[in-house]
Parts: C-alpha cells; structure tokens; sequence
C-alpha cells in the first residue's frame, strides 16, 4: 500500500488563538506536510503509471512533541492503529476550543476506524481563572473511566461555570458529574486530592517549556496544523490520509479476455443499477474499473457529487472528490462515443491521462464533455434509481449534506 499524502488547501490561514500566555516562550518553527504534485504527471508512452507521492514523516524524528500515549497526561479516543491521529492541546475556559471540540466530535463520528484522537490539557491559568478547575474536573472524572463524557459536559456547559467562584464553583462541578453518571462523593475527594490538584500547573509549566503560542493547537500526524480549523478541511485531510493506505503501488494487470461481455451492477442504498461496460472501446478503462471492483475499492464509499440533470459522481474512498488509487491511465476517446443522453458512464479526470477510480454517468446531455473524457459504459438499468440520489456538490473547506452510499459493485461476465 502507498504511504499516505496529506493534500492541504491552497490558503492557508493562522490558527485562531484563544489567549496566549504571557510569559515569553521559546519559538516553534512549524514543520509542515510536504504537499503532493498539484499538475498531471508528465505524459509518456506508458498507459498507466504510478501516482508520486511524499513520503510518510519519519516517526523517528526528534520532535518537541511527545507521541500520543506518551504525553503527561494524554486521554486518547479512537483506535490505536488508526491512520490518522489529531492531538489537540486545549482548554476547556477557551471559547474557541468548544467550537472545535464539537468538529472533531463530529469527526471521530464519522470516521470510526481512519481517525485517533489524543486529547493534551494546556490551561491558561493567567487568562482563565477557572481553567485549572476544569482540568482538574477532567482528571477526576478519569478516575471514574468518564473523561471524554466530562470533557463534552465542560465544552458544552462552559458559560455556566468560567464565571463562577468558589464555593460555587465546585458545587457546580460535582453536580455535573451527578449528570454524567459519576459517583459525586468520589468525584468530589478525587477533586481536593493533591495529586490531580498538581495536573493543572504541571500542565500549563509543560506548555511553556515546549513553546505553545496559545490554545487551540493542532497536530496532525505529529505535525503542525495551521490550516483552516473548520469542519470541512480537516475531514478533507482525515480522507486523504485514510485513501493513502489504500492506495495501489502497481497499475493493474491486464484481465480482460477476448470476446467476454463484461457487466457491473451498482448496489446503491436507493436501489442497484446495472451497466454494460464498452471493454471493447475502452479496454484500459474497463479492465481497471474491473481490478478495483474485484479488490473491494467500491464498497462502502459516496455519491460525493450529484448534479441533477448533470452528472452523479463517485469512485473516491475518502469522499473528498480529490482521491485516487494510486496511478493514472490514459484518456480512451473516439469520435462515435459521445455525452449525448443520460445514463452513459464516464471517468472523472483532473486532466489529459489523468484518469485515476472515480467515475461518473450522466443525468442528461452533456456535449461539453465530449473528447475530454472517457465513454467506458452505459447504463441497462436503474436510471431511475441515479435520479433519486440526494444532490450534492461540495467545495474545497465546506461542509456539504451527507451523500448516499455506494455499497458495492460486482462484476458479470457474459
């Protein structure tokens, strides 16, 4: 399998800062994600070639960071051996780690087995007086196997209690973790000990020594993430990291047979559409629509575009518009095939010979189409189906409602 590419947007932004403590710190010299080639590969005499690709960041490599499960006081959500890991160094007084803390909630949601999260506490005890408290609320709430429910309660309550002072304070506390299942009398002893009294200085101490310029701060992978913090883009980057493990280092072999008619059914959650494949017309095409099929890339993924009366547009894992299998074949075009009627099927490029899994098939009409992309197919049955896909059309870093699912495809021979 190929190592992962992150493919970050073009802009990129500062990361919204909530407060920064006052002390000088030393200075952190970010080490970005090299980006991947924005343009087609060269063209060569080849009909398919391996897609180049930045190497994985070497785990090895001294950083100022410790590695998740290895921080002082790391709370980790998400399986070990999960593709992507998101650390995020917070605080729970912070107004703009509570919008985040809900996207990456969403995040881990969505993707169960392609993202770890680690949790790393950086109260700004000068700038929120409070901000100890929650942490060491945090810490006791641990204790009781309950972190990531007090972790939410904070974020999601945190108007009610940043203003708060003592005796308050704590009464407060110990009835949100009545809310959330914790024992309170535990809860409220675990909360005066000396041990988890220490957490909140020992915390904000570490995040000076390192250089942390203020909360909240990204690690994606183990590198510094100053792109846009919202919703959209760091699912764009979880999907991307996601489809480098799958990725193929070799092109396909040739399979198709001479002769054979070649069939794929499209199990769609709104129904299943058959296509007749043109192995004929578009050999290179077909036979490497055929070895994805047969190697399970298909299942499981989205509809991430669906124009009406346009096109309905998948074939990408990550659902991010932007994936592909790993290598490139070249465009298949001749003057007889042509986009002028619903149900043909296309394959999706980014350029000349730049064809990679993601397909699309008509809804209509589409001339404007013709001689950039390759006819490879159309459809015998279940149009009907294709017009009932929810629309979509998402953009770079914006969110988009969620698309129908493209169970499976499997592939006849006749």
């Amino acid at each position: 399998m190929r190592d992962f590419r992150i493919i970050l947007l073009l802009t990129v932004l500062v990361l919204s800062a909530c407060a920064a403590p006052p002390q000088p710190a030393p200075t952190i010299t970010p080490t970005l994600p090299a980006l991947p080639p924005t343009s087609p590969p060269a063209r060569t005499a080849s009909q398919c070639q391996q897609v180049a690709a930045p190497p994985t960041p070497d785990a090895e490599a001294p950083s100022l960071f410790a590695k998740p499960g290895e921080g002082m006081y790391d709370h980790l959500l998400g399986p070990d051996l999960a593709p992507a890991t998101i650390i995020v160094y917070s605080d729970f007084a912070c107004p703009t780690c509570a919008a985040l803390s809900e996207i990456l909630e969403r995040l881990v949601e969505e993707h169960p087995t392609d993202l770890r999260l680690v949790y790393r506490h950086f109260p700004i005890l000068t700038a929120y007086p409070n901000a100890g408290m929650a942490v060491r609320a945090a810490e006791a709430a641990h204790l009781q196997g309950r972190f990531w429910q007090m972790h939410d309660a904070l974020f999601e309550n945190q108007a009610e209690w940043t203003e708060l002072a003592d005796p308050a304070l704590g009464e407060y506390l110990v009835g949100l973790a009545g809310k959330i299942g914790l024992e309170p009398g535990q809860f409220e002893s675990d909360l005066e000990s000396p041990v988890i009294g220490d957490v909140p200085e020992k915390a904000f101490d570490l995040g000076l020594e390192i250089g942390l310029p203020g909360t909240p701060l990204l690690l994606i992978n183990g590198q510094i993430y100053t792109g846009p913090v919202n919703f959209g883009s760091l699912k764009f980057i979880v999907g991307m990291i996601a489809l480098g493990e799958r990725q193929f280092s070799t092109c396909p072999e040739m399979v198709l047979e001479p002769g054979v008619r070649y069939y794929a059914t499209l199990q769609t959650e709104k129904g299943d559409v058959v296509l007749r494949l043109y192995a004929d017309k578009a050999p290179l095409t077909v036979n490497s629509f055929i070895f994805l099929a047969r190697s399970s890339w298909y299942e499981q993924i989205t509809f991430h575009r669906v124009i009406p009366g346009f096109v309905a547009q998948t074939g990408d894992p990550s659902g991010t518009g932007a994936g592909n299998p790993g290598y490139f074949i070249v465009n298949e075009t001749e003057a007889s095939l042509k986009f002028d009627r619903a149900g043909l099927l296309g394959m999706a490029n980014s350029g000349p010979d730049t064809n990679g899994s993601q397909f699309f098939i008509t809804l209509g009409p589409a001339p404007h189409l013709d001689g950039n992309y390759t006819v490879f197919g159309e459809v015998v049955s279940g149009l009907d189906v294709l017009e009932q896909l929810t629309p979509r059309d998402p953009l770079p870093g914006q969110d988009a409602p969620a698309g129908d699912r493209l169970i499976s495809v499997s592939i006849e021979e006749r």
